[in-house]
């Protein structure tokens, strides 16, 4: 079956799923008051998730040729077994979880990656609001796939699959689900991913399952607002306008700024380009790290104010 024919059907199989779930979300916010829409950020999601799929057309070819190239030199002669599907499963969510991860890690690739974060809502639609430049280099994930000896078409096909769970996860209106809280991503872990406070950024990475995160370092889970903060969504700056190029060319145009400042050496320059987002060089933005360090420290003060500022007041009358 070729890789056009599976992702038709998966896309006209998943289509009315998304309908009905969208319209449920819609009305269910109505119904409680909760503003979990807006007309002018649902359009920029679904013109988003439209130009990736004019991204992922052009590539779509290309992808499967290099892909085919590094098949043919696959280890293992493997059959279409229940074993190689779930073992496919396990594979492509793993890879794309560092694919995921390295669009947070390194500015380059967070400069694609943003556009899926740039939104202050967070319902269903945004699960839509893709990296539009994300094809072009993506596919480069899952060449150890198919050196292993899993086909192409069928790396396609799951990573297609991975993608319709991962839209279901876009939502408030699911609470947390119980013991699948400890395998899989749900709406409650990517809530987290997809908030600005600082406890929460660059955390949840995984697409289907959460053990990624929990095996490297990056599960956090979401806290009640009573124990944190209440989750604010979108990214710590916030964008000038919310013109549709500018969420997609606005942290390319920011780049390109740092990178003209005067007096910058090579190494600056690099970070600038491929560090963590929010590093700069004479400190005037801060890191997720470095975000979660000064709130850490904002919050001692407070605890030793809370505690230490009745005895001071007793000891001086």
């Amino acid at each position: 079956m070729r890789m056009n024919s599976l992702q038709e059907q998966i896309f006209v199989l998943s289509t009315p799923l998304y309908v009905i779930i969208i319209g449920a979300e819609m009305l269910a916010s109505h119904l409680h008051g909760v503003k979990a829409y807006s007309l002018k950020d649902t359009v920029h999601n679904f013109c988003l998730s439209l130009l990736t799929g004019a991204s992922d057309l052009v590539m779509r070819g290309v992808s499967l040729v290099i892909l085919t190239f590094f098949f043919q030199f696959g280890v293992l002669d493997l059959s279409r077994s229940a074993v190689y599907w779930i073992s496919l499963l396990l594979l492509v969510d793993f890879m794309h979880y560092w694919l995921h991860r390295v669009g947070h890690m390194c500015r380059f690739f967070w400069a694609v990656h943003v556009n899926h974060h740039s939104s202050r809502h967070f319902n269903f639609s945004v699960g839509f609001r893709s990296g539009v430049l994300e094809p072009f280099y993506s596919f480069i994930f899952f060449i150890p796939i198919t050196i292993i000896g899993f086909a192409p078409i069928d790396i396609f096909f799951m990573y297609s699959i991975c993608q319709v769970w991962a839209i279901l996860t876009h939502t408030e209106r699911i609470h947390k689900l119980g013991w699948m809280e400890y395998i899989f991503v749900t709406p409650s872990h990517h809530r987290v991913h997809h908030a600005s406070n600082a406890l929460y950024l660059d955390k949840n990475m995984g697409t289907v399952f959460i053990i990624w995160d929990k095996l490297f370092g990056t599960f956090q889970p979401e806290l009640d607002p009573e124990e944190y903060q209440p989750i604010r969504y979108g990214t710590t700056t916030g964008l000038d306008d919310d013109k549709l190029t500018s969420i997609i060319f606005h942290e390319w145009r920011n780049i390109w700024q740092d990178l003209r400042r005067p007096h910058l050496s090579f190494k600056e320059k690099f970070m600038y380009l491929f560090g963590p987002p929010g590093w700069s060089h004479n400190g005037e933005r801060m890191t997720s790290e470095q975000l979660r360090l000064a709130e850490r420290l904002r919050e001692k003060e407070l605890h030793l104010k809370i505690e230490h500022g009745p005895r001071k007041v007793e000891y001086e009358s």
